[in-house]
């Protein structure tokens, strides 16, 4: 019954996880196209300047997630052939 208990207790750091990144992101991209396409389509003013700064924190966003995802997978090799340790390497 302990096991069970803790691997449920860890099943929700996954589910979190895979909720943020496995959705959240997409989200946020599909959010940050939205804005542009405002800007796109003619908007001026201040709707014109909140949506295109709006894009560009989602656009942002995404691509600081994607830079870190792909740090965090490559963190053994820069540590051990390039001597950069990141993330906790």
């Amino acid at each position: 019954m302990h096991t069970l208990l803790h691997n449920l207790s860890d099943l929700w750091r996954v589910m979190l996880a895979a909720m943020l990144f496995g959705a959240g992101l997409p989200t946020v991209f599909a959010v940050g196209i939205r804005c542009r396409a405002r800007v796109d389509d003619g908007a001026t003013g201040v709707t014109r300047t909140a949506a295109l700064v709006a894009s560009t924190l989602c656009f942002a966003v995404v691509m600081i997630a994607v830079v870190v995802g792909v740090l965090f997978i490559a963190k053994g090799f820069l540590a051990t052939r390039l001597g950069i340790h990141l993330l906790g390497a």
